[in-house]
């Protein structure tokens, strides 16, 4: 197992740090129970779920690559196979292409609806590591990223993209915003130092207002879809259990140490179960 994780092309998809993929799974997740009131069709599920993998490893890809002149001066970074050289620039183009190919393969199985949505999110995959040269939000650009799975979910499932997918697309940015600004805390001053802009060199001492903020709005929203998709006590139970985790992630970042930041980014993982848990447990139990 050390020797799977020592692999640079493993270390280049980040199979070995999972936590990015199930990140992005729970948002694909809860909007594939919510399209189909509790009963996806298998095979979009299949679909999906292997395209996320597929996606993320793509993303972490490309995002080396964009970073591969500055992720050197960063203590966190410094160590990534570009950096060490034990991948060279064009193997790890070679190898997001092969991703992308393997993912955009998977969505030619579905419609043509679907498959148009899919440029969208190839691209915001592509633009979004450069964006924090060029502005502080590139949360917001990875919000887009990690949420456009949702309209394309609804496509596939049901061939159209009701308003309740928007609100959930919505929230899953401000969920993004929230958790990656504590993620984004753990490289602040050296961001600072290599001139990479991102919400936590903007927020600067009003983080714990900002991300509070984020998560507040996030679960509002999240309320709002349970109406609009007559959810029942699980859901709302499971709402409830993330507002008391984003508390304590918020008691985390008071803290105001590199380790309570990641600790606060890694509890978001157990945030997104429990709401997909709230989810299944509804349609499960009241089909």
């Amino acid at each position: 197992m050390k020797n799977w994780k020592e692999n640079p092309y493993i270390r280049l998809m980040r199979l070995d740090k999972p936590i990015g993929t199930f990140l992005l799974l729970w948002p694909t997740l809860w909007a594939l129970w919510l399209a189909s009131a509790g009963n996806p069709d298998p095979f979009i599920l299949s679909v999906f779920v292997a395209g996320v993998f597929l996606m993320r490893a793509a993303g972490c890809v490309i995002n080396d690559f964009a970073d591969r002149k500055v992720d050197g001066k960063v203590e966190r970074t410094k160590n990534r196979p570009l950096i060490t050289e034990e991948v060279s620039s064009k193997q790890a183009l070679a190898l997001f292409v092969t991703l992308v190919l393997a993912a955009f393969g998977l969505v030619l199985m579905l419609d043509w609806n679907t498959i148009a949505l899919s440029v969208v999110a190839l691209l915001l995959a592509v633009i979004y590591p450069f964006m924090k040269r060029y502005t502080h939000l590139p949360q917001v650009f990875l919000g887009a990223a990690f949420g456009w799975a949702i309209p394309m979910v609804y496509m596939a499932s049901s061939g159209h993209i009701p308003v309740e997918a928007w609100l959930l697309f919505m929230a899953n940015i401000l969920w993004v915003l929230s958790y990656d600004t504590m993620y984004a805390m753990v490289d602040r001053e050296d961001d600072i130092k290599a001139g990479i802009k991102s919400t936590a060199v903007w927020f600067g001492k009003y983080i714990p207002f900002w991300t509070s903020l984020f998560q507040v709005f996030f679960i509002v929203l999240m309320f709002q879809v349970g109406l609009m998709t007559f959810q029942g006590m699980y859901y709302y139970i499971a709402i409830l259990i993330a507002l008391i985790l984003g508390a304590y992630q918020q008691k985390l970042i008071q803290l105001g140490q590199r380790e309570f930041y990641f600790k606060a980014f890694l509890n978001n993982n157990i945030l997104g179960a429990v709401i997909f848990l709230g989810l299944f447990l509804d349609y499960a139990l009241h089909s």
